[in-house]
């Protein structure tokens, strides 16, 4: 099969593959590797390099999980808490092998939406390595991903777009 039909194919299985369908087996550090190598190879505009991503497994990921357990608690009048949603947000972080934190690094040197769409490439270059090496992932920009304090450090020149999650399918 020559390159191009084989990045037809992975650009035509690429989908969605959300937590409730991960296996409990965990993705090689090689294919980690290899997924986010992917994303440092998107084309950027003045090389700026907007993305900027944190690798959240193990207890990192539940603490990430706890954490936007709080948000969502703290941030819902009583009357509208829903108790499915609040533990769906602790079940997909911990259902995914690895999530990423998606965020984006403005540079000042281009317009907002260049870089946007540079960080935008690079997930998307994440989705078809993914879909390369079967991997099920999804992006997911909910917005309580603005009020992560303890688990991003995000700089006044930044701002998060999602979170990436991943795991073995």
């Amino acid at each position: 099969m020559n390159k191009a039909s084989i990045l037809k194919e992975i650009i035509e299985q690429r989908r969605s593959i959300f937590p409730k369908d991960y296996t409990d087996a965990e993705i090689s550090q090689e294919v980690l590797d290899e997924i986010l190598h992917s994303a440092t190879l998107a084309p950027n505009h003045k090389r700026t390099k907007p993305w900027r991503f944190k690798i959240f497994k193990g207890e990192e990921k539940a603490k990430l999980a706890s954490e936007m357990q709080a948000i969502y608690k703290a941030s819902q009048p009583e009357q509208l808490f829903l108790e499915k949603k609040y533990n769906d947000i602790g079940f997909k972080i911990n259902k995914a092998d690895v999530v990423v934190s998606i965020v984006v690094n403005f540079s000042g040197m281009l317009p907002e939406w260049e870089e946007i769409a540079a960080t935008s490439m690079a997930v998307q270059n994440m989705y078809l390595t993914c879909t390369a090496n079967n991997i099920g992932c999804y992006w997911s920009s909910p917005k309580i991903v603005d009020d992560l304090k303890d688990s991003l450090t995000i700089e006044e020149n930044q701002k998060c777009l999602g979170l990436f999650y991943m795991g073995t399918v």
